[in-house]
């Protein structure tokens, strides 16, 4: 909702001012707009007219609020209910809008569990990410996909548990291969008993949920009956195993006694650049740590880019009960009860000044110090590459933003295009793109075409979000995998949007595709190559490299995932269930074409209206 002031000319305090008499004391949200009704700042208040007034005021602000009150021109008011509705709707709408000056966690993405599945009488453990919809118990967060992988590796020298799918234990007729090196007990074949599995399967949630030394304790025990026995090999089993818990806690690092279920927060700031860094504890554990470079909103204090970060951080992940923090928030009770209505029930938010909780703080705020330091320090370096590349390639200014295209495709099938950013920060992982070759015009492998495709998508896209050019999605440089004929079809492209203010730059090897020899393409100019010792060749060549991982990487999940695809994946209502006990009746997704209705309801699962579905589908179609 907006507030319209008298018809006036004012700007800055001054235009703030005027608003005071449009508002009350109600708790909401407020938002301030430039000239050019670009959103500058979100933020909640208590009390709208008592926060406005401070902004109404000509002197007292730090110079970033200074600067931000000299570009407001307008501003828009909502109110709420609760102040704790004010907060989570200013963190939402920072997240939607990325105001200037507000401090904005550009990475956020979700983290992997530990799932021990109870779809199967014998459970199967996995890495699990995204939404918790799969029937069985969750252990987690963990900091990344290696900290579980490593985790899980270990979990199955110890407890020998099955990570297959389902399908695959179901159709297993002789043990594989991860029975032959001692990682699973063989369930499928049924070389252990279904209640020895489950006490396993027991053993391994107890560990996850910190039990782990009485575990270390039975095995030891279990180990000295088998050597008193003299049932060697047995013994040398569980020595084994017993190793490999060990190894589990040992990678862990720091395993806090008192700290049942926390989150670390600490933040580290320096030269206008903040590191978050967040040490996962869950069940006496340390899970993993992430660092975070929050965007600081043009100088905002520690306070506000610890709180803001965490408003954001917790938006989609559910809070431990505590939460560690390396400095006080202004809005602390604020906080926590937002979080603890999102968990339901109570999330402390604690500043450790003594004791084993200030020394985890004290070791996050040294990790996220070490790691801005490193930060700073390769983007320096990158910051000498990127004004390398200007000079190299005749530009008028550093690339902030660099694009980099390329094709991957098997004789035309299963083709995709790959987009990889990358800037000051290096690698912006999440910027890249993938593109399915959709073009049934297209002759098989005319990379051309495809590369036409994929500029025309990306930029048509572009023009029609952000046709003014106001945010950063807008490439500096866009470097194409190939020489003339590349250069020459992207010239097309965008000559046919126009657009002529983007700069590309064709990258092809040598004459004898020696890498080290690439030559370099540009529209009305001829070819020229770089020194083979100079940075911005190595540079380029990393750029081109990742361009071609990623588009092959994207092409083979592609293609696997067309080589499992049956017509079943089609039908509606047929889900991994019923598709599953549709090829163990059937065979094979042919016969359940062919079958007719009365065979078709004859399987497990399948009911009437199911079987008709199936049955009119396969039909219909001919």
């Amino acid at each position: 909702m907006s507030e319209t002031p008298p018809d006036t000319p004012l700007t800055g305090h001054e235009l703030i001012a005027s608003y005071l008499k449009l508002i009350d004391g109600s708790p909401g949200v407020y938002r301030m707009l430039d000239g050019q009704a670009r959103v500058l700042y979100v933020g909640k208040a208590r009390n709208l007219k008592k926060r406005v007034a401070n902004y109404a005021k000509p002197t007292g602000h730090s110079a970033r609020i200074a600067r931000m009150i000299r570009e407001t021109t307008e501003m828009m008011f909502l109110t709420t209910r609760t102040e704790t509705e004010a907060l989570l709707l200013e963190q939402n709408l920072i997240k939607q809008l990325k105001p200037r000056y507000n401090v904005l966690l550009r990475d956020d993405k979700s983290f992997p569990n530990i799932l021990v599945s109870r779809s199967h009488r014998f459970p199967q453990i996995k890495k699990h990410r995204g939404a918790k919809k799969e029937k069985g118990n969750y252990y987690g967060p963990f900091a990344s996909a290696d900290a579980v992988n490593r985790t899980l590796n270990q979990l199955q020298k110890v407890f020998l548990l099955r990570n297959c799918s389902d399908a695959t234990f179901d159709s297993r007729t002789r043990p594989c291969l991860l029975y032959q090196i001692k990682r699973c007990s063989g369930p499928c074949v049924g070389l252990i008993s279904a209640d020895d599995y489950a006490q396993s399967v027991k053993d391994a949630e107890r560990f996850l949920s910190g039990n782990g030394g009485h575990i270390q304790e039975a095995l030891a025990r279990d180990m000295q009956a088998a050597s008193d026995a003299m049932e060697f090999e047995r013994a040398a089993a569980l020595r084994d195993r017993i190793r490999a818990l060990t190894v589990v806690q040992g990678v862990q690092g720091i395993n806090p006694r008192g700290v049942a279920e926390a989150d670390v927060v600490a933040l580290h700031m320096e030269g206008g650049q903040a590191c978050v860094q967040v040490f996962f504890i869950r069940a006496n554990q340390n899970w993993g740590n992430r660092d975070f470079y929050p965007r600081t909103g043009s100088g905002a204090e520690e306070a506000e880019v610890l709180e803001a970060f965490l408003g954001q951080f917790y938006d989609e992940k559910e809070p431990p009960r505590q939460i560690l923090l390396s400095h006080p928030i202004e809005n602390a009770d604020l906080m926590a009860e937002a979080l603890s209505d999102k968990r339901g029930r109570k999330v402390e938010l604690l500043v450790p000044l003594r004791g084993e909780k200030a020394e985890l703080v004290s070791f996050a705020a040294r990790n996220a110090r070490e790691s801005l330091a490193r930060k700073m320090s390769e983007a320096a370096t990158q910051g000498k590459l990127l004004s390398g590349m200007a000079e190299a390639f005749e530009l008028a200014n550093p690339p902030e933003r660099i694009e980099v295209y390329d094709n991957s495709h098997i004789q035309g099938t299963n083709a995709v295009g790959g987009m990889i950013v990358a800037g000051r920060e290096g690698f912006l992982k999440s910027q890249y793109r993938k593109f399915n070759i959709k073009g049934d015009g297209l002759t098989p492998g005319d990379d051309f075409g495809m590369m036409k495709e994929v500029l025309n998508r990306r930029f048509k896209r572009l023009l029609k979000e952000d046709p003014d050019r106001e945010s950063d999605a807008w490439p500096d440089l866009l470097l194409i995998d190939g020489g003339a004929g590349q250069v020459s079809a992207v010239a097309e492209i965008l000559a046919e949007l126009g657009i002529d203010d983007v700069p590309f730059i064709g990258v092809a090897k040598g004459i004898d595709r020696d890498a080290g020899k690439e030559e370099f393409y540009r529209p009305g100019k001829p070819a020229f190559a770089l020194k083979r010792n100079d940075p911005v060749l190595y540079f380029v060549q990393r750029l081109r490299d990742e361009a071609h991982r990623f588009a092959i990487g994207t092409h083979r999940a592609k293609r696997a995932k067309a080589i499992g695809a049956t017509p079943l994946d089609d039908v509606p209502g047929v889900g991994a269930t019923r598709k599953r006990a549709l090829l163990a009746h059937f065979g094979s997704a042919k016969a359940v074409a062919r079958a007719d209705l009365a065979d078709l309801k004859a399987v497990d699962g399948i009911s009437g209206a199911l079987a008709e579905t199936i049955y009119d589908y396969f039909h219909e179609k001919g």
